[in-house]
């Protein structure tokens, strides 16, 4: 699918500080330094506009909203930085930096690009800007917009995991959207303006440990930002956008309950039920040695975890990565494999409310340590509480969204349905033969 440039603007938010902004990393900051950027595209349909009037009239005002927008969160224009005589990188934002906004136009279908269905992954990454990154800066914060003329648009982003989670990435794509349709803010949102890195109440010396790990992992490159390419996309990877709707969340719930012996203890969050499917799923999809080793990690959310709780003002990353211990392939390829999946993120969800982050930590080094080569990594990015779908610039709610940086790394996206009447969208991205194994299992699995 060919994307034609049309311009690159910088836009910088409307500020009128001559001081530098220096923020510090905390240790959830800290904790992502070494991660791929966060990117996703999100699509909106056009009824009725031309070509014309989408550069006269629309790109304008989404330029005009950005910037206001950036106002409120000024350390996405700035940059990361690792100066030598630092112990640890910073945020640093100067009063003439900006964001990276790509203007381009596609001549593809929007309907067959914007769909649900098998798409493929090539296409798609088009759409997503690249974000720059060298040993000693990193930009925070990269988009594009690409113009499907007479059809629609989409935006596509870069952002880097070490500044902010997708819970402020979620804020910032809302935040924009309603300063584009509105002219101002809503009254009830919690705008992350709060930058006072001393609320995070963590132990000292964990940040230390994240240091020591790095160093551990990649001793000649511990102190570079530089990050990971992502991988070249195959010609013969697709991607799928899947539904769970609530009506399935309850079935596997039930399922749940009536084939586990510790139905009473388990915690049968949607995530929870659906992330086991998930899972189970890919891992049969993979098929291969039962004794082969399998992993799996999510996100958890600690800002009512610590003691102060984190407020909803505040910018940047309260995320830690859980990683769960090392299984056998074979505990998920039978047909107690779903079951045995519940249990095990029942106990480790429940375990995050009375474990505290210095445990969940030494977990996390620990399963970094003592990697296998050949493991298969299961992770989920996103989320069904970030309400993307209810980003309306003016011209109508999103008709899709995909979290694009899922390809290659045995994950999958998870969010909310668009119709808002419950369940959760699961985006997948596979080798086409991979692909049609896992649809089977997944339709199959939810129908029994």
């Amino acid at each position: 699918m060919a994307v034609n440039v049309i311009k690159i603007s910088r836009i910088s938010p409307e500020t009128n500080s001559v001081e530098p902004l220096i923020l510090p990393l905390t240790f959830f900051d800290l904790l992502w330094i070494k991660s791929s950027p966060t990117k996703r595209v999100t699509f909106y349909r056009l009824t009725e506009s031309s070509h014309d009037a989408f550069y006269s009239v629309i790109l304008p005002k989404l330029e005009r909203s950005l910037s206001l927008t950036l106002t409120h969160f000024l350390p996405l224009s700035g940059h990361l930085k690792w100066n030598p005589q630092d112990p640890k990188p910073h945020i640093v934002v100067f009063p003439q930096d900006t964001v990276s906004l790509t203007v381009a136009e596609s001549s593809a279908d929007f309907s067959r690009i914007s769909d649900k269905g098998l798409r493929p992954e090539a296409e798609l990454r088009a759409l997503v800007p690249k974000l720059p990154v060298s040993s000693d800066s990193a930009s925070v914060l990269s988009l594009q917009i690409t113009l499907f003329p007479n059809q629609g648009f989409c935006i596509g982003s870069a952002d880097h995991h070490a500044v902010m989670d997708g819970q402020t990435a979620a804020k910032f794509h809302k935040s924009w959207a309603h300063i584009c349709k509105y002219g101002t803010i809503q009254q009830d949102f919690h705008l992350p303006t709060l930058l006072d890195r001393s609320i995070i109440n963590v132990p000292a010396g964990l940040e230390p440990k994240i240091l020591e790990l790095m160093s551990y992992l990649d001793k000649d490159n511990a102190r570079s930002l530089r990050l990971s390419p992502f991988k070249e996309v195959d010609d013969d990877v697709v991607r799928i956008t899947l539904e769970i709707n609530q009506e399935n969340v309850h079935k596997l719930k039930e399922r749940a309950k009536n084939e586990s012996t510790y139905s009473a203890d388990l915690h049968l969050s949607t995530f929870v039920v659906t992330f086991a499917f998930v899972w189970t799923c890919m891992v049969k999809t993979r098929g291969g040695e039962p004794d082969r080793p399998v992993r799996f990690r999510y996100a958890a959310d600690f800002r009512n975890r610590l003691d102060p709780p984190v407020p909803e003002t505040y910018f940047g990353n309260c995320v830690v990565s859980v990683v769960l211990d090392e299984y056998k392939a074979k505990m998920f390829l039978g047909e107690d494999g779903f079951v045995n999946g519940v249990k095990i993120l029942s106990d480790s969800v429940k375990g995050c409310v009375s474990r505290g982050i210095e445990s969940i930590w030494e977990q996390y080094e620990e399963g970094k340590k003592n990697f296998k080569m050949g493991t298969q990594v299961l992770s989920v990015s996103g989320s069904n509480q970030f309400g993307i779908y209810g980003s309306d610039f003016g011209w109508g709610r999103p008709v899709n969204t995909e979290v694009m940086s899922i390809y290659g790394n045995n994950q999958i996206s998870m969010s909310a349905r668009r119709d808002g009447t419950g369940g959760v969208e699961i985006g997948v991205s596979l080798k086409k033969c991979e692909m049609d194994v896992f649809i089977s299992l997944f339709t199959n699995g939810l129908d029994n």
